[in-house]
Order: C-alpha cells, then structure tokens, then sequence
C-alpha cells in the first residue's frame, strides 16, 4: 500500500531526509519515531504530495505520489488516504456527523447515504451524533471523529501525525487502541509519526527517524 524509496528532501544546506525507505502492506503498521525536527512531519508531507522530494519515488496503492500534478494528486488523497493530525484538523462548526460525511461528500456521495454511513461508523467509534459542533467536543472526541473522518472512504493507507500529542494519558491510550485497532480491523496500512515510546510500541514495527535516516528500533510483531 505504501512504497517509498531512497526520498531524500534538502532544505538548503541540510538533508531532511537522507536516501529514507521504508513498505508498508495492507493492515500493516508502522510508528515513525524521532525528536522535533527530525524530519517526520516532512516525510507525511511527501507521501501526501505537499513536499517535492529532490530525489527518491514515493508509491500509493501503486500510484506514483511523486510528480503528480494537483488534480489527479487530490483524486489520489480522496480514494486512498486518510489523514489524522493532532489536534483533529476538523471544521469547527460542523458536528461530528458532518465532519466525517465530509470526505464522501466530496467524492459525490449524496448526502444522506453519507450521513448515514456517518452515523454508523461514529456510533462504533462511541462518538455522540447530537449536533454538538466540534468546537465543543472534548479532545477524545475530536481524536475519535478525526479518525472517523480518515476512515470513512476505507482508504488504502492512514497517515496519524502525533494523534494523541494533545490527550491525556487514559483518552491517548483510548484514542491509540482505537487507531490501531480500526485500521488493522479494516486492512488499512498505518503510518503514525509520534515522539510516544507507549503509542509507537503498539504497532507491528517501530522505526526512529535521526539524521535523516530511518533506524529500525524493533521486530515486527508476530
């Protein structure tokens, strides 16, 4: 689901990332480990398309990411990426409903079915439906709709950028559990950036990011 090789990113002098390769199959995961500014985010931005590398190949459920022009690169983000940031991302005066019926919307899904098929994956995620916007919501709701929002269109691969930096430590093992467990649940390969030993030991391998190269830290899980 996920194939990258040999990126290498420079911002003027400095080599962000340096020759970095990792694959990642369907229902497989994997925790991105390092300190600030070790280049983590910088390798979400690539997979994503928002950082031309300088070098290397960057594959999507076999689409080449890199080099894409921004019309088949959005068509590319909304068929096989879900994306769940820190601090949620979400459209503050929207409910949870309409923040996770959002990306189907978008894809041409009339509104009720996708409302629908919103209702149904939140009330398995334990989030409230009641209209609360999510201005209001607390963090573990925000976590939990903003992993309601990536999965909804079953995507082929899940990037969570510090998904639980922002909680508590009984909300961030709730919101982990629930990441982790919903993406091996549905097949969906699972990219985490974290600085959280605790987050990073729960999925199928741990990497650390130093010098702008990758470092394996752990086996895979068997």
């Amino acid at each position: 689901m996920l194939r990258v090789d040999g990126l290498c990113v420079r911002f003027g002098d400095r080599r962000v990332l340096d020759g970095v390769s990792l694959t990642l199959d369907a229902g497989e995961s994997m925790a991105v480990v390092g300190s600030s500014g070790s280049g983590k985010s910088t390798l979400l931005r690539s997979i994503l398309g928002a950082q031309r590398p300088d070098a290397g190949s960057i594959t999507v459920a076999g689409q080449q990411v890199v080099g894409l022009r921004e019309k088949p690169l959005r068509a590319l983000r909304a068929a096989h990426l879900g994306m769940v940031f820190q601090e949620g991302e979400l459209v503050g005066e929207l409910d949870a409903v309409e923040n996770v019926a959002l990306p189907l919307l978008l894809r041409g899904v009339r509104p009720e079915p996708a409302r629908h098929a919103a209702h149904e994956l939140l009330d398995r995620l334990g989030v409230p439906t009641e209209g609360v916007p999510a201005e209001r919501m607390s963090g573990g709701e925000r976590q939990r709709t903003a992993l309601g929002r990536a999965l909804i269109g079953r995507p082929a691969l899940v990037l969570a950028d510090e998904p639980t930096g922002a909680l508590d430590t009984d909300t961030r093992d709730e919101v982990a559990d629930l990441v982790f467990e919903w993406c091996a649940k549905l097949n969906t390969a699972l990219l985490v950036v974290t600085h959280d030993p605790v987050v990073a030991a729960r999925a199928g391998r741990s990497v650390t990011l130093d010098g702008g190269v990758l470092h394996e830290t752990s086996a895979p899980v068997r």
